[in-house]
């Protein structure tokens, strides 16, 4: 029974954990890449998050994304056929991409860096993503975009890997919407 009291006692004197629950209806992750020259928007339409982050404890914070690659749209029903293809995402071998931080620094005036590992396909890699978090009432808004080489993560593989066709840069941005945030 000691051990159970000691384990609760810790955990009382280390005050609660602030998880946060994300809002879908106001939230999205979408890219967009480059298309003989043009832009070309999609979003990922099922996808969860993880996040217990306290702003005033930046560094003690977590965050993390599981996204069905499955769920990438275009908006174009051509298009959305050949994404889950195995040039593409490979959704039949790899139905899922995460993110996972590895450390949060606060910049300042409600802007935080976020550092972590990004896979996709079985191919991980470290990037850092700006965020700036906004308040209003009691929901918190996360933001921010970041760029990847879509190549690095073997999406488009085979003739895709011809960059003239469709750009090497994809930029990913996102729109969270948080319920449980403490205040900035």
């Amino acid at each position: 029974m000691k051990p159970l009291f000691a384990t609760l006692a810790a955990a009382l004197l280390a005050g609660p954990a602030l998880a946060q629950q994300v809002v879908p209806a106001q939230s999205e992750i979408s890219f967009v890449s480059r298309q003989m020259g043009v832009p070309v928007e999609g979003r990922f339409k099922q996808w969860t998050a993880q996040i217990a982050f306290d702003p005033k404890n930046a560094a003690a914070g977590k965050v993390g994304f599981t996204i069905q690659t499955g769920s990438a749209s275009f908006g174009s029903p051509e298009t959305d056929a050949e994404v889950p293809k195995a040039p593409w995402f490979n959704v039949a071998k790899f139905p899922t991409a995460s993110f996972a931080s590895s450390a949060i620094k606060p910049l300042g005036g409600g802007k935080f860096e976020v550092a972590g590992t990004l896979t996709i396909k079985g191919n991980a890699h470290p990037v850092s993503v700006p965020v700036t978090v906004t308040q209003a009432g009691g929901t918190s808004t996360a933001t921010g975009s970041f760029a990847i080489k879509r190549l690095d993560f073997k999406i488009g593989e085979g003739e895709w890997t011809d960059t003239s066709m469709v750009a090497n840069d994809v930029t990913v941005k996102f729109k969270l919407a948080l319920t449980g945030m403490a205040p900035l």
